[in-house]
């Protein structure tokens, strides 16, 4: 790959961009927990399917992805860089086809996928997050753990998922 025309500012700037917990995917995650929600972080969702998720609802099947306006192209606020216009719009389409891949094989393996904007207050997209687990597991039939449970009876799945 050609080495692209940079400063050293913006190649520091750059370096330092975190892919994982971020500001924005901290504050979701705190604002799911106060509401109750419990879930895993950074997990791949789907075996064979090089994806991962920011914060994953096994049971209910729900993978979120907390996205950045810039990096994957927000309606709202993306922005086209003038310096190596052709390098980025090329890497923000890729980024875009990308999701739609990921949500596409999601789909197809019985998993919802969830776009959270950078932009986005934590506190509604926590709560809207919530109510689509909340309406996966009915629809899925599966009951999410209450705290304290722990009799076999309370955590054994539906007999519509276990197959019986």
């Amino acid at each position: 790959m050609e080495k692209l025309p940079t400063t050293a500012t913006v190649r520091t700037r750059m370096s330092r961009q975190k892919s994982r917990d971020t500001g924005v995917e901290v504050a979701l995650r705190k604002a799911l927990h106060a509401e109750g929600a419990r879930f895993r972080i950074h997990r791949k969702p789907v075996k064979g399917v090089r994806r991962e998720a920011d914060i994953v609802f096994g049971p209910a099947r729900v993978a979120v992805f907390v996205d950045g306006c810039f990096w994957h192209g927000c309606p709202v606020h993306a922005t086209w860089p003038k310096n190596n216009a052709e390098f980025w719009r090329a890497k923000i389409e890729g980024n875009r086809a990308r999701d739609r891949d990921t949500d596409r094989r999601l789909a197809e393996s019985g998993w919802l996928a969830v776009r959270v904007w950078e932009h986005e207050a934590a506190a509604s997209a926590a709560s809207r997050v919530r109510a689509i687990v909340d309406a996966r597991r009915a629809e899925l039939g599966v009951r999410g753990r209450k705290r304290g449970a722990g009799t076999a009876e309370e955590a054994d799945p539906p007999a519509v998922l276990r197959g019986v």
